[in-house]
């Protein structure tokens, strides 16, 4: 444990992070509060939401772990300069996407404005339909990504914390219990867009 307390080398957390098991997990975490900064630098640099951020950095940062196990990651640089040019990328690719789906947006119009003309026992019926078919959506959705996952994301809808949830599903930090929610929540958006 005392080499932790110093500031961790690149040369030092790559090892760790070779290492497997239990230590493994140690310094894994430490890579990411290292550079868990990159995030507030990601809101102002490229306008997305906090959340769309940390979901670009827990991306990067598991691409990273991959690329140090593997051996892709060969040191040529720091992993400061490499783990940034790889959340710089999915921040890029966040943006893409944004830009794509905009567009969609103004297809829902069309449905709001025929809800419109209806009358107004038949368009609060409609309603109560397209929202009960939206909650069996979710349900179905929410199944389909695993119970860790689902356990998860209703703990946080019902306003659980980052640290609660990481107490109560056995996470060792909320940064840790943070990066999970927001992979699952990518999982859950992936089975909305496959509906598309």
């Amino acid at each position: 444990m005392e080499p932790l307390r110093r500031q961790l080398s690149d040369a030092d957390l790559m090892a760790g992070i070779r290492s497997g098991g239990t230590q493994r997990r140690l310094f894994e975490n430490k890579l990411y509060e290292k550079y868990d900064y990159l995030i507030a630098d990601g809101v102002r640099k490229h306008r997305l939401t906090e959340d769309d951020c940390a979901s670009a950095y827990s991306d990067s940062v598991l691409t990273l772990f991959e690329h140090i196990t593997t051996g892709r990651f060969e040191g040529r640089s720091e992993l400061k300069t490499y783990l940034y040019q790889i959340f710089s990328n999915k921040c890029v690719d966040a943006i893409r996407k944004k830009t794509t789906n905009r567009s969609s947006v103004h297809d829902a119009l069309s449905l709001d404005d025929t809800l419109l003309q209806l009358p107004d026992e038949a368009r609060s019926a409609v309603q109560r339909l397209i929202a009960q078919s939206d909650v069996d959506a979710l349900h179905r959705h929410l199944r389909s990504i695993g119970d860790k996952c689902r356990a998860m994301i209703l703990a946080w809808g019902e306003g659980y914390s980052d640290d609660e949830i990481a107490q109560t599903m056995g996470y060792n930090t909320a940064a840790v219990a943070k990066t999970s929610r927001l992979r699952c929540i990518e999982k859950l958006r992936e089975r909305y867009r496959d509906m598309l």
